[in-house]
């Protein structure tokens, strides 16, 4: 087979956890083309991803939002979709959606082999798959390298992949020159945001934004630090909070940037702090270093990949209760986000220190 389609209608971080199979797939066969279908608000994660060679940005999500603007684009887009996606003539689909329909849609476009993972009999449509009851006790990276058994393919460098172009170097390093940001020091990123496709549950996964104020304030105060607050624009309220409770000056890139630009910008820092969402893995799989803060979700799951001490430093309560994000269903908390709430200003300087006390820094 040389003609590859992978579906991943999900998140930022969804997306980069697949980029470790595709590198497989290209390393394995030099010759093949991968075509990737993914919603339109993650394609700046692989827009320069050598790996993949064609991109098909419209997802079940984006064409409900067409459609209730226009029925007439929706069906126009959805057409032209359907089309775009048959000329290529895929032979074997990976679908990460977990439901029935875009597998259902890959066998009405006569891609013959479909896999992916049977959860709760949506796997009807495939043709080899994995019957999950939901991701656990290892990284969601390798349930999906285990799918490659499908194509006899053995997984080689599990690395989260992402690319930054010299156009959007060059954009980064204008944004913040214009911002005043000096080319020396500490540059240390803050996402007080992260988990967007979480949608209106996110903040279930927010470390309380005035506590990465104080933190902010020490690593100014004890580091030099220069502090960028980074997110998209539905979080300014998060950000707002967190630059009115500071003592000192961040720099305010909320909702300023394109998802590459922001991609470009992570690059330069030194260590990111952030939620678990999307900004953590962009900067895991540009090698840099993190400290991360999770409540609901299982980090041995959904956490840095691949995991290490040396880079990166995951901030959790493990209560009795913990994960409550199980088998991809969010039970209600009822103890206030205690997993979150419990993470002192303290603790995490401690991290940031650790790791910056660590080889390969400024």
């Amino acid at each position: 087979m040389k003609k590859f389609l992978i579906i991943n209608p999900f998140g930022i971080g969804d997306v980069l956890f697949t980029t470790p199979l595709a590198k497989a797939i290209k390393d394995n066969h030099p010759d093949s083309r991968i075509g990737y279908w993914c919603n339109e608000r993650v394609r700046g994660i692989i827009n320069n991803n050598p790996d993949i060679d064609k991109i098909f940005a419209l997802s079940r999500g984006d064409l409900k939002k067409i459609f209730h603007r226009s029925r007439l684009e929706g069906i126009k887009r959805f057409l032209g979709l359907l089309s775009a996606i048959k000329k290529e003539k895929f032979e074997a689909v990976f679908d990460f959606s977990l439901e029935h329909r875009y597998s259902l849609i890959s066998k009405l476009l006569g891609i013959k082999k479909r896999i992916g993972f049977n959860y709760k009999n949506r796997g009807r449509f495939l043709t080899d798959k994995i019957d999950i009851d939901g991701y656990n006790n290892r990284h969601a990276v390798e349930y999906y390298l285990d799918l490659l058994q499908f194509v006899n393919i053995k997984p080689g460098n599990s690395n989260l992949n992402i690319f930054v172009s010299q156009g959007n170097k060059v954009k980064a390093k204008n944004i913040l020159i214009q911002a005043g940001i000096q080319d020396r020091g500490l540059l240390v990123g803050i996402a007080p945001g992260a988990g967007a496709s979480w949608g209106q549950d996110a903040s279930l996964k927010h470390w309380p934004a005035a506590r990465f104020a104080q933190l902010a304030d020490r690593l100014i105060s004890d580091f030099g630090a220069q502090i960028l607050i980074l997110g998209d624009i539905t979080e300014r309220p998060i950000a707002d909070t967190v630059i009115n409770t500071m003592n000192n000056k961040a720099i305010d890139l909320t909702g300023k940037t394109s998802l590459e630009e922001l991609i470009a910008i992570i690059d330069k820092l030194h260590i990111l702090i952030s939620n678990d969402g999307g900004p953590l893995h962009i900067a895991c799989a540009l090698n840099k270093k993190t400290v991360s803060f999770f409540g609901p979700v299982d980090s041995k799951v959904y956490g840095p990949y691949p995991p290490d001490a040396e880079r990166h430093i995951v901030l959790k309560k493990n209560l009795e209760c913990s994960p409550c994000y199980r088998n991809f269903r969010l039970t209600n908390c009822l103890r206030n986000r205690q997993c979150l709430e419990d993470i002192d200003v303290a603790l995490a300087l401690s991290a940031v220190s650790s790791l910056l006390s660590k080889k390969e820094n400024i």
